[in-house]
């Protein structure tokens, strides 16, 4: 199936309506980022449907989704591996934690589970490599720490000052490739180091 029509199936399977706050379900049908709470946002649908078209998941991928929020593309993500793959994702809030595994469909999706991200480290310490990595959040750079982690033939979509990057690792190296241009509230993906 086509990378449109498998993500399209994931977003109709998952819909956005119940991974946000009760208060803002009734706006869950537009086309726009809506505040989850502690300074988070869940992305617009047509922005996490382009993202989730660029990253080409495959049924068993093993893949890290950073910033979860309220952990939908969480749940798209391991809707797109299939029980096959394995999905991590990483949040910094540890109340986003708790909201996003209250979220993920209860028994549904066993090879997905969020974890509380080291605020000092990005993506997971454990240093294994992913097939895919999906940034919700522009940090302003592309994070190396994140590119160490992909592995061969692995991809990573990432916005980047205010441009959306595909950053591919095959036998050569890395390649990184400027998409489009796209605007993304600046959020830190980590706390910065005390003085």
């Amino acid at each position: 199936m086509h990378d449109r029509q498998r993500v399209l199936s994931a977003l109709s399977a998952l819909p956005r309506r119940d991974f946000l706050p009760a208060e803002i379900r009734d706006r869950a049908g537009l086309d726009e980022p809506l505040p989850i709470g502690f300074g988070a946002t869940c992305s617009q649908p047509w922005t996490v449907q382009f993202m989730l078209e660029l990253l080409h998941v495959e049924s068993g991928n093993k893949v890290l989704d950073i910033g979860s929020g309220s952990g939908w593309t969480t749940a798209l993500l391991a809707h797109l591996t299939g029980p096959d793959g394995a999905v991590v994702g990483v949040e910094l809030v540890p109340e986003l934690v708790a909201m996003g595994r209250a979220n993920l469909p209860k028994g549904l999706q066993r090879w997905a589970h969020i974890e509380q991200a080291d605020p000092h480290l990005l993506g997971v310490p454990r240093g294994e490599p992913f097939d895919r990595i999906l940034v919700s959040a522009d940090a302003g750079e592309i994070p190396v720490e994140l590119e160490e982690q992909l592995s061969l033939h692995g991809r990573m979509v990432v916005p980047a000052a205010g441009v959306m990057w595909v950053v591919d690792r095959d036998y050569e190296g890395l390649h990184r490739e400027p998409v489009t241009g796209y605007r993304f509230a600046f959020v830190p993906l980590r706390h910065a180091p005390a003085q």
